[in-house]
């Protein structure tokens, strides 16, 4: 995985990216496996202390390598406490977002936000990942819904999960990971602690009957 990189000029506080800088694509060119709008679910026998026991989306997959954010690691920050850490007056209430919590999306640019949310709406930096499921860097997002005009559903992480080329691939055939389909219900209605659970069904298994070997869908 790679390792975060804290940029000095985009301190906490700011989290987003501003509404008008366009959201830099990862890569334009798509590798020969596709894992974009799939779970990767770290396997029981994986030790590593940053995903263990972790789900991944991917929000993109290409020559250039994969981005990702984790779905089940909680941080102890919450919208509310969010919105009021980046100064971001509430006109309309968060409409059930509240207190939600804040996901460790992983550990590279672990000082910015980025959030996950239903299609629909348009934002300066985001990215459509299929018809259910966006990507979006730029705090208009936010603002749309401290105003409450924003996504009906949405998980807005503090870092977010970076491969190299061939380094996720390589983790894969390693039996670091199991591959599976992404499912919304799972994205963005799932109690958090039931997400590793639910997304191992997606392909047969129970999590206590699990062996070290690695299965892909």
């Amino acid at each position: 995985m790679k390792k975060s990189k804290i940029s000095k000029t985009l301190p906490v506080p700011g989290m987003m990216q501003d509404a008008g800088d366009p959201l830099e694509p990862f890569g334009a060119a798509e590798s020969t496996l596709n894992l974009a709008n799939h779970f990767l679910i770290a396997m029981p026998s994986m030790q590593d202390p940053v995903f263990g026991g972790t789900v991944v989306y991917v929000c993109e997959h290409n020559e250039n390598g994969v981005l990702g954010v984790v779905i089940n690691k909680p941080t102890d920050m919450t919208m509310h406490t969010l919105f009021e850490r980046i100064d971001l007056k509430v006109d309309h209430g968060l409409e059930g977002h509240d207190d939600k919590p804040i996901m460790f999306g992983g550990p590279v640019q672990d000082d910015r936000g980025f959030v996950l949310h239903t299609p629909g709406h348009r934002y300066s930096s985001s990215l459509t990942v299929t018809k259910d499921v966006a990507f979006t860097t730029s705090i208009d997002v936010l603002e749309a819904v401290a105003a409450g005009e924003g996504p009906p559903q949405m998980l807005v992480s503090i870092g977010y999960s970076g491969w190299s080329p061939g380094q996720l691939e390589e983790e894969i055939s390693r039996n670091g990971w199991l591959t599976v389909g992404a499912d919304p219900e799972i994205l963005f209605n799932m109690p958090i602690e039931d997400r590793y659970t639910a997304a191992m069904r997606l392909l047969g298994i129970d999590p206590l009957m699990l062996t070290s070997e690695a299965g892909h869908a």
